[in-house]
């Protein structure tokens, strides 16, 4: 199950600062049980916000008493001193709460999926359902250009352009964002940002970095086979697992004597499988791994090598050999490389609405993240924000048994996502 948790805590993320503005009245669906949501603020009273529609315009900022047509710090400052009003904060927390304990695998997010489609509903916001089976394309604003997407949630302010905000299941597994894609998610939009929790910044802190931020990510299967025979007649056989036992060594030498030390990358096996017979030489041996670099360029000289070694490898031991990079099955992932004009739009409006000293550079890690197949079609900018808190145990990464977040995130979290979406759509001239 803690392959669920990441997924769940993204999940979170993007649905519950968009549904704060009304609290939840859920019935029963024949297909879905949602009775784990019922009585998720039946000790809540109704968040301190409501709709103001006087102008036409859908603001869920009240009292906005500052003209944000032209960005300045106070806009900033309303945007997260409405976050992170005590009563928002404690009706996000305790549904994120109760949506995690209840996480949903890939392509099967249906009742987190139709409690954001109640919600849009109740606040007669226009969406697309569905897209890669579960996912939505919800729509706030004019209707009309431009357009800026958010794959993760906000707060609105009264904005000139359109807001997507793009649902997407199956990050973790499926490449939900191919999917997404494939059934129209980015029509229209000339530029998109996400935001990821991270444990290794103190909460609340955003950070970030221009050009590659994660790996393009590969894995491989590979088959060698040679022909069986007794221990003690090895010379009767063509033996796999010395063949094998070479390629594994010789992959190494592809980042050790091949590759660029400046241009990080990684191909490990992590799997090796000849059977359990001590007595015989196998027919056969099966190992595999992944593989990981920060450009296409990089990444499929990395595939065409490996190919190449096995292959060449097994040819000396007498033997044959096939590789599988499950190319079909959606399983490769490309780099990650934030837009450099959009990483600065980012790194602007943090500085500006939580100050400098909580905007960090990051290193790029080896990890990988699907939102990156929209970056290779848009102009985009991935960021974390910081869920570090030693006091309360939140120091462990999303896929560890002992995950939890710090929940003081959350409204900067949704005060920063909200500036990205409303600045781009007031700036995007200047980010040209």
């Amino acid at each position: 199950m803690q392959i669920l948790h990441n997924l769940s805590v993204f999940a979170n993320f993007c649905v519950l600062f968009y549904m704060i503005i009304s609290p939840f009245s859920v019935t029963a669906n024949p297909s879905h049980d949602f009775s784990y949501f019922d009585s998720v603020l039946s000790y809540l009273n109704r968040p301190c916000f409501k709709s103001n529609s006087s102008s036409g315009k859908k603001s869920l900022i009240p009292n906005l008493n500052t003209d944000c047509s032209i960005w300045n710090r106070a806009c900033s400052e309303e945007i997260l001193k409405f976050a992170k009003n005590p009563e928002n904060g404690k009706w996000i927390k305790s549904v994120r709460r109760r949506i995690h304990e209840n996480p949903e695998l890939a392509f099967e997010e249906f009742e987190t999926s139709m409690l954001i489609r109640r919600e849009l509903d109740r606040m007669e916001i226009d969406y697309r359902f569905p897209l890669a089976k579960t996912g939505i394309r919800a729509m706030i604003g004019t209707g009309g250009p431009p357009f800026v997407a958010l794959r993760a949630d906000m707060d609105a302010l009264p904005i000139q352009g359109t807001v997507i905000l793009l649902f997407q299941p199956a990050e973790e597994a499926g490449n939900g964002a191919k999917r997404m894609m494939g059934d129209g998610a980015l029509a229209d939009i000339e530029a998109i940002f996400a935001v990821h929790v991270s444990h290794q910044l103190p909460t609340g802190v955003i950070g970030s970095r221009t050009g590659p931020l994660l790996a393009g990510v590969g894995f491989f299967r590979v088959v060698i086979t040679g022909t069986q025979d007794q221990v003690r007649s090895p010379h009767q056989s063509v033996d796999p697992v010395f063949a094998a036992s070479a390629a594994v060594i010789s992959l190494q030498g592809i980042i050790s004597r091949e590759t660029n030390p400046l241009d990080s990358q990684v191909v490990s096996v992590t799997f090796f499988n000849s059977g359990d017979d001590l007595d015989v030489i196998p027919d056969s041996v099966e190992f595999g791994g992944t593989l990981r670099a920060f450009s296409n360029t990089s990444f499929y000289q990395l595939v065409k090598r490996i190919e190449e070694v096995i292959v060449d490898q097994a040819r000396v031991f007498r033997c044959s050999a096939t590789v599988d990079f499950f190319k079909d099955t959606d399983t490769i992932y490309p780099p990650m490389v934030n837009d450099d004009r959009m990483y600065e739009h980012v790194k602007k409006v943090t500085t500006d609405l939580i100050g400098p000293e909580n905007f960090k550079v990051v290193q790029p890690v080896m990890g990988g993240e699907d939102f990156s197949f929209y970056s290779e079609v848009i102009p985009a900018a991935f960021y974390y924000i910081g869920i570090m808190n030693e006091t309360l145990g939140s120091v462990h990464s999303a896929h560890s048994p002992h995950f939890m977040i710090d929940e003081e995130a959350l409204p900067v979290g949704a005060a920063t996502q909200a500036a990205i979406a409303e600045r781009y759509l007031s700036d995007r001239h200047d980010l040209s």
